[in-house]
């Protein structure tokens, strides 16, 4: 406990409760560690510490603020700011979950502990990671975190978002904006669309001779006809997509010159989003709980590893297909492993559930669609429910589309609420 101190840990005060209520190590019922701060690690460690008391839950994340990704493309269109979309982890702390700033670099799985940055170890009986995506610049040839700076992801929300922003606010009236859409799967699989919906959305109020290329590594994509529906009939021919069997894959940037290479064109935009393929993030390669793909593939009652004994992965960093990557799967995977969690601290077997996920996308400010889906969990496997499937109509009325937009902001304000407070 000494060692941990001397670490950074947000709202330290919080320690004081968790020791006295706790004077002897022999009442805690165990030692739950989760690495990874966002939708899937903040809150399976609340719900957790609200399930069971009796544990000691331990959050370990680098950042002292959270920026979230959902909303985050709104920004770009002018319609929200970024500090709206960051959140800090003081009440996590408040309800009894022991949050320490600093970076897990390694996991012992042999002896059962997380290494610190600081050298220090931090003991558990069972470890969840939560660890995002990872970038991989040096799958695309060009990229890197430097050439991002001249070409941004935004794929992380935060100083990205804010670039991209400034580089769209600077292009000319008449400029070319081109999205570069990786392999999937990727975080958020609608999301370049939303984002291009809400380019061509400030285009037209400010520079509405502007056009946007989608230039895609895959052939067809999230909510595609909906979309493509919205595109026309709010921004004509602004948009246009470029599908990968249609020449749609980038292979080659060059950030400094600021050229895109497809296999048989090269473009020269004015604003680049180039959004590179995706991992499990770092610590889950040190963890040993990848496979080829990059992945993780989990045990879907409990999210346990496949490769690792009492190590589970929820979030985008898990393999839970036909799940998405979204904050929605995100949350309700934390709340689903945080009940097998107990359960298996007690002594009891998790049992299999129903998952569910809801995901909003905004064609313009005020106006939005959805898809929804329902997932077992049976025999350890991910399926989904055909019957509990479904996507808004696709001639839906413009109130319709304006509910759904309340909707989107209304899940927001909740996600946010249950999970950061």
């Amino acid at each position: 406990m000494t060692s941990i101190r001397r670490r950074q840990v947000i709202a330290g005060l919080a320690m004081a409760p968790f020791i006295s209520r706790y004077p002897l190590a022999s009442k805690i019922l165990g030692r739950l560690v989760i690495i990874g701060g966002g939708f899937a690690g903040a809150t399976l460690a609340r719900f957790a510490k609200a399930l069971e008391p009796r544990l000691g839950v331990t959050l370990i994340e680098a950042r002292s603020r959270y920026t979230a990704c959902p909303m985050s493309n709104l920004v770009l269109a002018g319609e929200r700011e970024l500090n709206q979309q960051t959140f800090d982890y003081k009440a996590l702390a408040e309800a009894g979950v022991q949050v320490i700033q600093d970076y897990a670099v390694d996991v012992d799985g042999a002896q059962q502990r997380v290494i610190l940055q600081g050298g220090e170890r931090v003991e558990y009986d069972r470890l969840v990671l939560a660890p995002g995506v990872q970038l991989n610049f040096d799958q695309l040839s060009g990229y890197s975190r430097q050439g991002a700076q001249d070409m941004p992801h935004a794929w992380q929300a935060g100083a990205q978002t804010t670039l991209l922003r400034r580089q769209l606010q600077a292009m000319p009236d008449d400029g070319l904006a081109i999205i570069s859409v990786p392999p999937a799967p990727y975080r958020c699989p609608p999301g370049p669309y939303e984002r291009a919906s809400l380019m061509a959305s400030y285009f037209k109020q400010a520079k509405p001779k502007a056009r946007i290329l989608i230039l895609d590594s895959n052939d067809r994509f999230s909510k595609q006809a909906l979309f493509q529906q919205g595109w026309q009939d709010l921004y004509g021919d602004t948009i246009r997509w470029q599908s990968a069997s249609n020449d749609g894959r980038v292979n080659r940037v060059e950030p400094a010159s600021m050229r895109v290479h497809t296999d048989f064109d090269t473009y020269q935009p004015d604003v680049a989003n180039i959004i590179p393929p995706q991992q499990a993030g770092d610590i889950a390669h040190r963890a040993g709980v990848t496979d080829s793909s990059g992945w993780c593939p989990v045990e879907s009652v409990s999210f346990e590893s496949n490769r690792q004994p009492n190590i589970h992965v929820i979030g985008d960093a898990a393999i839970a297909a036909p799940m998405p990557k979204s904050a929605f799967a995100a949350n309700a995977q934390a709340k689903v492993c945080a009940i097998a969690l107990v359960r298996l601290f007690r002594g009891i077997r998790p049992e299999p559930t129903v998952l569910a996920n809801t995901c909003y996308s905004y064609l313009k400010p005020g106006h939005a669609i959805s898809i929804a889906g329902a997932y077992r969990t049976d025999n350890g496997e991910f399926s989904a429910i055909a019957a509990a499937s479904g996507a808004s109509p696709i001639d839906a009325t413009q109130a319709l589309r304006q509910q759904e937009a309340a909707h989107a902001a209304d899940w927001f304000s909740a996600i946010i609420q249950e999970t950061f407070g």
